[in-house]
């Protein structure tokens, strides 16, 4: 029952929150929202990642800005000009590119979004790998330099690249067609089914990050964060799991990007910035390490704050603050503790 009744909460939270701005006429709250289930699809896999495999990284904007440029860039950009490429011809003759025209009339050839999807994840997949193989094999406050590092990288390279449009960014970036009628676009037209879309993804993603949690490997994460040497001498590969479970938060990081990229219409390079990172950690920080639904519960509501404006100028010191006074004063969260480890309290209490 416990693990069952957040996500039928979550389902029925949703649906009220979609009904309450129809009733007060006030739709305009859906796409903060839908911005804010992108942002909690990096927050849920960061957290496991951080709470269940011990690992904190500061990096994982980069992963974030990987999926939403590079799924940008192949469908923006045009290919018109290389089409007598080997490669480009059979893209083309697989059904992975898209003809049309641009402003002035000119034929031009973009890739498909689906295939742009599936290649921003594959790259994301391999560098994940790249940098998770030397770098997990660090500790502490070297780890998070290390993966610190790793995101200046992705930052400048957004930044001072022409390909991905330097400090304007990449603009223009087609809807994500998804089923007939149904696309993930900044539309108003549909704005209701993108809401649905995006919170149906995170609550699909949190019952299987659920079921992870509650099976061997779950286990053994848990077992790993509480003693690594002690789970080793085991016979349990520790350095596989830690891997494994931060290339899927990295790829639950680019699929985020992806889609809030199509959403919006385009990207920025704030959106692969050092304290876009630092916001995610903050946000876990609070919601309790090893709590999924604590991260969600209260990045829902930092972020639904942060996009509506609340924090003015100051959002970023804002979230630098609650990051410092978190570890300092409760560094298990204020969410912490889980559903069950509270209904059995209460039952003790009640002894």
């Amino acid at each position: 029952m416990t693990r069952h009744l957040p996500l039928s909460l979550l389902i029925l939270a949703v649906i009220a929150v979609q009904l309450l701005t129809r009733w007060t006429e006030t739709a305009y709250y859906l796409t903060p929202l839908t911005m804010t289930a992108y942002y909690s699809l990096v927050i849920v896999g960061l957290c496991l990642l951080m709470g269940y495999a011990g690992q904190i990284s500061l990096g994982h904007a980069g992963f974030f800005g990987i999926g939403g440029y590079l799924s940008a860039m192949l469908t923006t950009k045009d290919l018109m000009a290389f089409k007598e490429n080997a490669l480009i011809a059979l893209c083309d003759k697989l059904g992975l590119l898209v003809h049309g025209q641009d402003m002035l009339g000119v034929s031009s050839l973009q890739m498909q979004p689906w295939a742009a999807c599936i290649c921003a994840i594959l790259v994301t997949i391999a560098v994940a790998y790249a940098i998770g193989i030397p770098v997990l094999k660090l500790k502490g406050h070297y780890l998070a330099m290390a993966t610190l590092g790793f995101g200046i990288i992705v930052y400048r390279l957004a930044l001072a690249s022409p390909l991905f449009g330097e400090a304007d960014g990449i603009s223009g970036v087609p809807g994500f067609p998804l089923l007939p009628g149904l696309a993930v676009s900044g539309d108003f037209s549909s704005r209701i089914s993108n809401y649905y879309l995006a919170w149906g993804m995170l609550a699909f993603v949190m019952w299987l990050l659920g079921n992870l949690i509650h099976s061997r490997v779950g286990r053994a994460l848990r077992a790993i964060h509480g003693a690594e040497a002690a789970t080793n001498a085991m016979g349990i590969d520790t350095a596989r799991y830690k891997l494994n479970t931060f290339v899927l938060s990295a790829v639950l990081a680019s699929i985020a990007g992806i889609f809030l990229t199509h959403y919006n219409g385009g990207i920025g390079p704030s959106e692969a910035g050092i304290m876009k990172s630092v916001r995610y950690v903050a946000i876990v920080a609070i919601g309790g390490m090893a709590n999924l639904w604590g991260a969600l519960v209260m990045g829902a509501l930092l972020n639904i704050m942060s996009l509506r404006g609340m924090f003015g100028t100051y959002d970023d010191a804002v979230f630098g603050a609650i990051l410092i006074i978190i570890m300092l004063f409760a560094p298990q969260g204020l969410l912490g503790i889980s559903l069950s480890a509270t209904v059995k309290r209460i039952f003790r209490r009640g002894e």
